[in-house]
């Protein structure tokens, strides 16, 4: 006594189930804004200039008394690069926004809440960004993804939004 399937049976199964899975794809469309990946480039830049390049400033010129030391130091680049990354990620877990992020209208949320990210998931983000920029393949993937989710994304379940702040004016 087997189960027999009939063509049409299964063709309205294979219907079903493309439909739920278009429907799901237009809600995930729908709830997010995603950010522009000219502005997620300029959020970059910016938070280089007013985080790292002033604990590079403190780290060479306070704590290694000029820049022959921090050229000769192996572990001064890698504190820098630590202390960046401890900060940032304390910014993504408090606010969901650095001050690049702020500048351009942006913010980093979990994909499924909407919440911002622990500190623990941002700084997993952190390290993921360090080795997807390595290999530069994980930071070319938002060209070809509609979501525009890099690989530090796609491995953190983050998703990086514009921000509506018209409602911050009233």
């Amino acid at each position: 006594m087997g189960v027999k399937f009939s063509y049409n049976s299964f063709m309205r199964f294979r219907e079903i189930k493309k439909n739920k899975h278009k429907k799901q794809q237009h809600e995930s469309q729908e709830r997010y804004k995603y950010a522009k990946t000219t502005d997620r480039i300029k959020a970059f830049i910016t938070d280089m200039f007013m985080i790292y390049v002033p604990i590079l400033y403190i780290i060479t010129y306070v704590f290694m008394g000029g820049k022959d030391a921090f050229q000769e130091s192996d572990i001064a680049p890698f504190l820098a690069v630590s202390i960046y990354g401890l900060i940032y990620s304390l910014l993504l877990a408090k606010l969901g926004q650095t001050p690049g992020k702020k500048a351009y209208d942006i913010k980093v949320v979990d994909e499924k809440s909407g919440e911002n990210l622990s500190f623990a998931r941002a700084y997993l983000r952190f390290i993921m960004f360090l080795f997807s920029s390595f290999s530069l393949l994980g930071l070319f993937i938002v060209f070809y993804r509609k979501d525009k989710k890099s690989l530090h994304d796609l491995v953190c379940g983050s998703v990086v939004i514009g921000v509506d702040n018209s409602k911050d004016l009233l």
